[in-house]
């Protein structure tokens, strides 16, 4: 099976190349310029990624002492 933390890859790209594309200040969604509404959204997307990586990681299912 292969290991679905390469899932935390896609916020990185996200964030490094993203900003190529839409670097720009017209654009405004909920009040704020394209490029800075996407770092915040893939900032908040990247927490869903984590929550899903720690959900399937099965070391996390072990019971605690």
């Amino acid at each position: 099976m292969r290991s679905i933390r390469w899932l935390a890859v896609i916020p990185f790209i996200a964030l490094i190349i993203g900003p190529f594309f839409v670097n720009k200040a017209e654009p405004f969604v909920l009040g704020l310029p394209l490029l800075l509404a996407w770092i915040v959204a893939w900032i908040l997307i990247t927490s869903l990624i984590m929550a899903v990586i720690y959900a399937a990681d099965p070391v996390n299912r072990e019971d605690e002492p």
